[in-house]
């Protein structure tokens, strides 16, 4: 603006000094449109100013102070002066998650008694060894992960911090899932002395009784509960925390939420598929491999059994865990277009993501299932939502799934493999991090409970906690789309 006022003065400057307008009567009017121009524009000029001024005032946030106003001239970059607070974008700092040195009881130990369970010796370093391979191995990666190195988590969304004054989040790195399996299809008499129920009133003794749990009531704590029973007598004693699941099917709405909580995935246990896009060397229309005969919500397994097992482009096999059974559903769903991922006895089971490494189009047939990373992850785009009910009406499924062109098969299979590293706990960037990154979005809540509760005095117990929002338990029956 202030390049406009030495022009405005000097145009004054000449209009005063020129010829009598008498002399020129061809020009008599130009002097007052000149005027008239020149206030407009300075009326503009100030209009803007004012303009500017009003959103400065009630609009602009300010620059937080410098450390000292001496050294302000060293904040300045040698680009004409700007400064570099100005010039820079801010990151957001990293959440900082302290990991819980835990007696080795409720690490190493389980490792210990599951090989003694099943005919191993006692090892003199515990730590030595191996975490056996299991649908819930996402514990082992999670404790891998914080074991490493600072510095070799740099495309970590969280930092590991060694002082727990500094930690914004506690992680309790408790091998609750392989806990429940130590003694596990083990022949009767063959058992050892281990007790999964021992361990867990152990745990939440110990961890109840930790000076940063009693600080804010465990809020701000990370619990991994993966198998939909791990943790189950205690839940009611450490559900403050934020617990990592595969599905709520055996929480209830005042213990587990998708607002407080982390839905994971399971542990895939079936081999990456590694071929091309397209059908042709998928013969099979629709293939399972699991157990037949689960409780509760997976009772529906037995019933699309007898609907599917005389389809003649179908597959559908009763197995369970085993070497050879992975084998057998390795080769049948890397074979197939389609899968089927029936309910187990909760929501949810490891199938679904099997049926996502191998490429095999998910048909899910489970009404309150959660999944995860929903934020990010539209499952619409590469899985087949069927409605109970609507599953087992005899030829439905087959019919609906024999409609769908080529193309658009090999659509969901381009999807799955967009988002498969989100899956794979192996991957640089994939479940451990996505894991760590929706445990970082819980802070803010974390933050909000811990505050809350610092000054309620009375709680209505009979009301639902806002912490534990639930999402809407009616659905929409979703299909084919």
């Amino acid at each position: 603006m202030k390049t406009r006022k030495p022009t405005t003065s000097a145009a004054r400057g000449s209009s005063s000094s020129s010829p009598p307008s008498q002399t020129l009567p061809l020009f008599s009017n130009m002097p007052r449109k000149s005027s008239l121009f020149k206030h407009t524009l300075i009326a503009t000029v100030f209009f803007i100013l004012a303009i500017y001024a009003f959103f400065s005032t009630f609009f602009h946030t300010p620059l937080p102070p410098s450390d000292s106003d001496s050294d302000s001239s060293s904040s300045l970059l040698d680009l004409g002066g700007v400064s570099s607070q100005e010039n820079s974008i801010p990151f957001p700092e990293k959440v900082k998650v302290f990991m819980y040195d835990l007696p080795h009881k409720f690490t190493y130990g389980i490792i210990q008694q599951h090989s003694l369970a099943r005919g191993g010796s006692p090892v003199p370093d515990i730590t030595t060894l191996n975490y056996p391979g299991h649908q819930h191995m996402h514990e082992w990666f999670l404790f891998s992960d914080l074991a490493r190195p600072q510095s070799n988590l740099l495309g970590s969304p969280v930092a590991k911090v060694t002082d727990p004054e500094e930690a914004d989040l506690f992680y309790v790195p408790a091998f609750s899932s392989l806990s429940l399996i130590v003694n596990a299809g083990r022949p009767p008499g063959s058992a050892s002395a281990y007790s999964d129920e021992e361990m867990q009133e152990q745990l939440a003794e110990w961890l109840t009784g930790q000076e940063y749990w009693k600080r804010n009531n465990g809020w701000d704590h990370v619990i991994i509960a993966g198998d939909p029973n791990a943790l189950y007598r205690v839940v009611d004693r450490i559900k403050s925390a934020v617990l990592l699941v595969s599905d709520f099917g055996r929480l209830r709405p005042d213990q587990g939420s998708l607002v407080k909580d982390v839905v994971i995935p399971y542990s895939h246990r079936i081999s990456t598929y590694t071929g091309d896009f397209g059908v042709k060397d998928r013969t099979i229309l629709l293939f399972f491999m699991g157990n037949r005969y689960r409780k509760e919500g997976g009772k529906i397994r037995d019933l699309l059994f007898q609907i599917l097992e005389n389809e003649e482009d179908v597959v559908i096999k009763h197995g369970t865990q085993s070497r050879e059974n992975r084998r057998a559903a390795s080769r049948g769903m890397h074979t197939s277009k389609f899968c089927l991922n029936p309910a187990g006895d909760t929501p949810s089971a490891c199938r679904l993501f099997d049926s996502i490494v191998s490429l095999c189009v998910p048909v899910i047939v489970s009404d309150s299932i959660e999944l995860p990373f929903e934020d990010i992850i539209d499952y619409k785009k590469f899985s087949v939502f069927v409605e109970t009910t609507t599953a087992l009406k005899p030829g439905y499924l087959v019919s609906l799934l024999r409609k769908v062109p080529e193309q658009k098969i090999i659509e969901y299979q381009k999807a799955m493999k967009e988002v498969k590293r989100y899956y794979d706990y192996t991957h640089p960037n994939g479940t451990v991090n996505e894991i760590w990154r929706q445990v970082s979005q819980k802070l803010p809540l974390i933050k909000l409970m811990i505050n809350r509760d610092k000054r309620l005095v009375k709680r209505e117990l009979s009301e639902p906690n806002c912490s534990c929002l639930c999402s809407n338990q009616t659905g929409i029956t979703n299909s084919l789309g």
